[in-house]
This record gives structure tokens, sequence and C-alpha cells, in this order.
């Protein structure tokens, strides 16, 4: 059995079965298909990215030019008195439009006695509210404290003709007639102005002749004491006109009895502000709270207590403010509006619009990513806006990567065009890829299969082709194979059958061998005659191997009868009678105190012989086989040693596997490698262990047990 030799080893081992890669050139047909559809998909998304590219490097450019238009559109809009309104009342916008509160004007005061000029201020700086009738109303003060402290009332209505109140007439409920409210500071005062006519009225309304206006007047203004007014005499410096025209609101209406519009314009007096303006120093303006003021205006026709006009009515819309630039911003666009030395957290922020499409993400994430110069730099351009109460900071920002949002949802359009051209070249590779390839593959791997098969014992057990047969190049040629592989699978079938009837023959010859056996049992069947032992392993060693497939299978599938063995005494009968095979010289060394380990007997001295026949052969001549016994608490250890040269340091590990031999022709010899592996197992079954150790004057075999309980 292979175990020290170094130089003259060779080792013995049936050949693993192994394949050789059939190598690129049988991929390479397949490669080459599916690579021209690879590149084919690739170029229509390199295609796709490459005019993304493009139409993000002109975005940016249209961007700057946009940009700039912009800035010019949004300081245009904000120079205008509309737009100073809004500058000057920018923290109006998150309160409700009614009831009214004063605006504040970018002009010092209104000339409310000329309808002309009134009306064209309050047209002109956009504080007009505009209800669902049609009726309008403006409720300011001038930016101008020593203007008079007045709050401005001006309106458009329509109502019937006119009614004046009469010379002496305390009833105001005879004439036309406002009721104004002002609630402020805790307080509220409440006016009634009834119509008085006036023959020659000083000014007519903007834009239409005398004839145009049918009647004129003034609104006189009283403090409200109910229906009557008593001995009340009117407010010196509450001012107001009136003025209807002669053309009727609808104009398909009657003239006799159709309502008309009428423009009024009054001046109400505020003490509060009055009395500021007498403390000797600037006062505060505009007045901090001029938020919580509140106005409202009634207007009464003659007879009635229900209003044909009332500021508070619902659905009122309010005049142009900051938030109505949004939409002239594009995107990545924000403007900072704030006056000049304040706290910029206290600046207006407005930001474009959201687009009511919205991109894929995945797309906006890829344009995000597509390099363009200079693209992620953000513009900015800071100007003033000059009012009556001070300059106002308005600061543009760009952001040029808000062009990948609008440019995200044309590409998002474009993405189901340049979809749909790659689900049909993947349309066409699954065709022709299913069609073709797939066989081609198939075909194959069947084929690499059937060569793996050829090389086992059982023949072809799958080469069935018939599902690839048909009338085209490839079918004839799955055909062709598959009759061809039929005949050689008949072959292989009919050469394994022969071995069967081999492995049945020798059977056959273990079976005979069983009777010379039991023969010589009965001649040597004394306990004491060395020789039972030796047949009794023949035995053993026919039954171990009778009607198994493979001597490995055999020595693997043993089973051991584990009986309590004393070593010293079987170690000293192993050494007595090793002169029966052949081997001579050697010597045990035993221990003065009884070694008991649990082992089946056959398989431990099976597994002793093996290891002595090697030493055997491999030791020094005239040397002495050396086996010394060892125990410890939980263990026995059993050492054969024997003089010689060493096991390669490289096969040290492999001398234990099956069919490894070093003997040149070891098979003609009887050695075919498995004393050792046949050692290994039994000491394994026996829940022991085998090794070899290269010592400095030869080889060791280390043979552990452990004790018997």
């Amino acid at each position: 059995m292979g175990a020290n030799a170094c130089a003259r080893r060779r080792i013995r081992k049936e050949p693993p079965v192994s394949f050789r890669w059939p190598g690129i050139a049988s991929f390479g047909r397949r490669i080459l298909f599916r690579t021209v559809f690879a590149l084919l998909a690739l170029f229509i998304l390199v295609m796709a990215i490459t005019l993304l590219r493009d139409e993000k490097e002109l975005s940016y450019g249209n961007y700057q030019t946009n940009f700039r238009k912009t800035q010019s559109q949004i300081l245009a809009r904000l120079n205008h008195p509309s737009g100073q309104l809004a500058l000057l009342n920018s923290d109006r916008s998150t309160q409700s439009i009614t009831p009214l509160r004063p605006y504040l004007l970018p002009f010092a005061a209104i000339d409310f006695d000329d309808a002309n000029k009134v009306q064209q201020a309050i047209e002109l700086s956009g504080c007009l509210i505009r209800y669902p009738n049609g009726s309008t109303m403006c409720t300011a003060i001038g930016s101008n404290p020593y203007a008079g402290g007045f709050i401005y009332v001006a309106g458009r209505f329509a109502t019937s003709d006119l009614l004046s109140r009469g010379v002496g007439d305390r009833d105001v409920e005879l004439a036309h007639r406002l009721r104004i409210t002002l609630d402020m500071r805790g307080e509220t005062y409440r006016w009634i102005a009834p119509f008085e006519k006036m023959d020659a009225p000083p000014r007519s309304i903007a834009g239409s002749s005398a004839a145009a206006i049918a009647t004129r007047g003034r609104l006189t203004g009283f403090v409200e004491t109910g229906r009557f007014l008593g001995a009340v005499n009117p407010l010196r410096d509450f001012r107001g006109w009136i003025w209807q025209s002669s053309q009727c609101a609808d104009a398909k209406a009657d003239s006799s009895g159709c309502e008309k519009p009428v423009f009024f314009s009054v001046r109400l007096p505020v003490e509060a502000f009055r009395e500021a303006l007498v403390q000797g120093r600037r006062p505060e303006w505009p007045p901090t709270d001029l938020n919580k003021i509140l106005v409202r205006v009634e207007a009464f026709a003659p007879g009635s207590a229900a209003a044909v006009f009332d500021s508070n009515s619902e659905g009122a819309t309010a005049p142009f403010s900051l938030e109505e630039l949004g939409p002239l911003l594009l995107q990545g666009e924000t403007v900072s509006i704030s006056r000049a030395g304040a706290d910029a957290r206290a600046a207006v922020k407005l930001k474009a619009v959201a687009a009511e499409e919205q991109p894929a993400r995945w797309i906006d994430q890829l344009l995000r990513r597509i390099p363009v110069e200079r693209f992620d730099q953000p513009l900015i351009a800071k100007e003033t806006v000059s009012t009556a109460l001070g300059n106002f900071d308005v600061v543009f920002t760009g952001d040029v990567r808000g062009v990948n949002q609008s440019l995200a949802v044309a590409a998002t359009r474009m993405s189901w065009y340049v979809g749909a051209m790659l689900a049909a070249v993947i349309a066409a590779w699954l065709v022709i890829e299913i069609g073709l390839i797939r066989r081609v593959t198939v075909l194959n791997l069947r084929a690499r299969a059937v060569s793996k098969q050829m090389h086992g014992s059982k023949g072809l057990v799958n080469h069935d082709l018939s599902d690839l047969r048909g009338k085209d190049e490839l079918g004839t040629l799955a055909t062709a194979l598959h009759e061809l592989l039929q005949r050689v699978n008949d072959d292989v079938q009919r050469e394994h059958i022969r071995a069967e009837q081999e492995k049945d023959m020798w059977h056959a010859v273990g079976h005979e061998i069983m009777s010379p056996l039991q023969s010589l049992m009965a001649l040597h069947g004394n306990a004491d005659d060395p020789s039972k032992r030796y047949v009794e392993r023949m035995q053993q060693a026919v039954r171990v191997l009778y009607g198994s497939a493979s001597p490995s299978e055999a020595i693997a599938s043993s089973e051991m009868d584990l009986r309590g063995i004393e070593l010293n005494e079987f170690l000293r009968q192993i050494a007595e009678n090793a002169s029966a095979l052949h081997i001579e010289n050697v010597v045990f060394e035993s221990l003065s105190n009884d070694v008991l380990v649990n082992a089946d007997e056959y398989a431990l001295e099976d597994a002793i012989a093996h290891v002595l026949s090697n030493a055997d052969r491999y030791r020094a001549s005239g040397s002495p086989i050396r086996i010394k016994l060892s125990a410890e608490d939980s263990a026995a250890q059993i050492q054969i040693h024997n003089q010689g040269s060493h096991i390669d340091p490289t096969l040290i590990d492999r001398v234990f596997e099956y069919g490894v031999s070093d003997a040149v022709d070891s098979g003609a010899a009887g050695n075919r490698g498995q004393g050792l592996y046949v050692a290994k197992t039994y000491m394994a079954k026996m829940s022991g262990t085998i090794v070899a150790r290269n010592v400095s004057d030869g080889v060791s075999f280390l043979l552990t047990l452990p004790r018997a309980v």
C-alpha cells in the first residue's frame, strides 16, 4: 500500500471525468447576433441622450434671454402705480378681501373733488375691488401724512335715478344715501350721507361729456342717529361727491326705468390721524394698525332699508398683488422683494408656478446628470424700485437647472417614442431568439450533455432531440443527430448489460469461495489455533465485498460490531502473529496497566495489518517495526513506526484516499490502492482517527481510539 518512498512513488488514481471548454468560437454566432441587437438598442439610447443634451444646451441660452425679459417685465410692473401699490401693501395677500381695509396709495393724496382725477387715480393705482354685479370700491389713505390724514372712499355701483334730499328734510330715507362705517382701534364711527342734488356741479367724470351726466350732487355727511337727523349739523370735514350717468348700466334695458351707473368719491375725517399730526413730531406713517382698520360702505335707495350695494358682499376680487407676478417667472426663478435696509427675513419671495404636467422622475434625474458648460451657475440680478415711502430692493435669482423640469416634460413625452423604438428592437430580437437562436442553444446544450454522458456507464440518459426536428436546416440536423445518438445509446446499453453480467459472475465466484472457507473453519475451529483468526478475517472480507457495486462502496457501507477490547493483549497477539503475514521483526511496547477501548476486533486488526504491510514495504532493510501503546484519560493511541524514507509532504494527506498507490504496475501486483483507505474508513466508523507523520528517522502512523467507559 502506498506510503513512504519519495522519488520512486507515482500516484495511481482513477482520472476524474473532465471536459474541455469548447471555446468562444462555439458561441460566436450567438454573441454576434445578440451584440448587434444590443448595439442597436444602445444606439437608440445614445441618440436620445445626445438629443436631450443639445436641447438642454439650447434651453440654457433661451433661459438666459428669457430671464432678462422676465426681469424687465417685473420691474416695469413694479414701477407702475399698481405695482407700487402692491409693494406698499405686500402684507395684505394673506388677509380676506372683505370687510375692506384701506390701502396705502403711492400718491400723497387724492383730489376727491374732481371726478376725473379720482377715477384716474384709483384705476391707475389698481386699488379697486371688484364685485360680481359690476360694482367697484377703493378705500385708501395717501402716502403723505401731512395731506390731512383722511381715508378716501371711492367707487361705482348702479341704481335707479338718484333722488335728492330736500332742504330741511330730516328723514334720510326719502333720498338716496350712503352709510359708511369705520371700525378703528376699538371704536366704531358711522356716518350717513344723503344725496343733495346740485344744478351746476364743478367737475365732470373723466372721458364723458356734460350731456352724458344726468345727475350731479354732493354727499353731505352726518353722524348717524337713525332715520331722522333731528338737530344734527353736517360734518364740516366730511366731503363727498356723486355723479350718475344718463345711460343705463344694461345697454338692452329700457332707459325710462333702468338702473344707471353711479360714481362717488368721499373723504372721511379720522380724528386719530389728525391728532397725530398736531403732536409736533412726524407721525408714524403708514399707521401700524392699518390692516386692522375696517371700512364698510352701503348704498340705499329711497324708502328701502335693503342696501343696493354693500362693500361686504361676497365674491369680491382683490386688486393686483405681488403673488400675481409668479406666472411671469420661469421654472427655477425666484424674486425676493424687501424694503431697503429691512431684515431679509421679512422679504416677500416669489417663485414660479409649478407646472401642471409633471415629468417622470427618472427622466428628471437623467437630465440633471447630462453635462452642459456653466449650466449649474445661478443667475442673479438686483434692482431698486423707488416709492413715495422709500426704496425696495428686488433681487432676481434664476436657476438654469429649472430648465430641466420644462425640458423633462417634453422629454417624458418623447420617451414614449424612444420606448416604442426599443420595444420594436426587442420584439425583433425575441422573434429571432425564440424561433432560431433558442433552438441552436438547446441543440448545443444537449450536444454537450451527450458528450458528458458518453463517459459514464449508463449510456445516454437524455438524448431526445425530437422537439427540435423539422423541415428547415436546423430541423434536418436535429433529426440526423437524434438517429445517430439513438444508435450510440443502444451500443452503450448493450455494453452496460454485459458489464452487469460480469458483475453477477464475480458475485457467483464470491459465493463459491464461501464454501471452502467454511471447510477451513471446521479444520481450524479450535480457539487456540492461530489460523482461525485469519480464516475469520477472510470470511469478513468476502462478506463485505459480496453483493456490492464496488470495493469503495462496500468498505464505506460496512457495519461495525463494537465491543470492549484490551489493547495490550490485542496488540501483543498482532505482533506475535505478524510473521504469518510475512512481516518479520515487529516489536510491541506495552503498558503496565490495562487499556480498554470500544472497537470492532476484525476491523481494528485489519486496519493495523494494512499499516504494518505498508511499513514493511518501505522500512529500511533489517530495521524493526515498532508498535507503541500510550493512553490518556479519554483516548488511547497506537503508534506504528518504521525507519525509512519520508512521505512527500505534498502527498502526506492523500495517502488515505481510495485508489492512491505509488507502486509501478500496482494493479498487476495486487496493489489496488485501498489498504490505507480501508484503515481510515474503519477507524472513522469506530470513532477513531489515523494520521501519518514524518519523523526524524522515518514515518509514524498514529491510530487514536476513545477509551471505553
